[in-house]
Order: structure tokens, then C-alpha cells, then sequence
């Protein structure tokens, strides 16, 4: 499964994994959110809801992860250090359900601003 991704003037191009949690996501799309940046991690929530899954779920991502964090029904995706991070790690909040990956580009996503549109669809 393919998604793209769009803020701003940035767009990316996504893979998601055969998790149930990317399956449910990619039956929402199209989804609209607001920008809220957490360090070099873009979060936003959206309408749906999917249990911590233990197979996927990680604290410790990597660069260009897509995660689900459950805690508060956010598409998370991470594209550098973010406040919880220890020496060079990627560290989310607390575990995400990692069911995806951004292609190339992803740092591009720095660019972005709190507020800012963001859109994801299918590619």
C-alpha cells in the first residue's frame, strides 16, 4: 500500500507495512489534519482508533518512520530527534504502532510549521 503525503510545499511518498494498523488507516483515507510538531516529529490526530499493538509497537523508531500512537488517535511521523531522545536515537513519547515508511525526502518535513495543513492520501 502507497500514500503520499502533503504540507506545504513538501510532498513525500509513503509505504505502509501489511499491519492491521495500516490497513485501517489506508480505509480512512483521504485524511485531513493540523501540523503539531513535537522536535522533528509531525503529529496529528485523527478519526479513528486502534489499540497498541505489541508486534509493531516501538518507543525507539527510525528516520522516516509512520507511526499510530494510541494514546491520542495521532498519525505520527518522525524525521529526526524529538524532546525524548537519547544521544542519536529517534524516541517517541511512548511506543507507536510503526506501520509505515517514508520513501526518500523525509527530512524535508522540517520545513514545516504548527498549524500547517497536511494531507494524506493515496499515492
Amino acid at each position: 500500500m502507497k500514500i503520499k503525503i502533503k504540507t506545504g510545499n513538501v510532498e513525500l511518498n509513503a509505504e505502509l507495512n501489511d499491519s492491521e494498523t495500516a490497513k485501517k488507516i489506508y480505509e480512512k483515507l483521504p485524511i485531513n489534519g493540523k501540523v503539531q510538531r513535537w522536535g522533528n516529529e509531525i503529529y496529528f490526530e485523527i478519526p479513528l482508533h486502534v489499540d497498541l499493538d505489541e508486534e509493531i509497537a516501538k518507543e525507539v523508531v527510525e528516520l522516516g518512520d509512520l507511526g499510530f500512537w494510541s494514546d491520542g488517535d495521532c498519525f505520527c511521523i518522525f524525521f529526526g530527534k524529538t524532546p525524548a531522545s537519547e544521544e542519536n536515537e529517534i524516541r517517541a513519547a511512548s511506543k507507536v504502532n510503526v506501520f509505515g515508511k517514508v520513501v526518500k525526502g523525509v527530512t524535508l518535513l522540517k520545513a514545516s510549521k504548527d498549524g500547517a495543513n497536511i494531507l494524506i492520501d493515496n499515492a
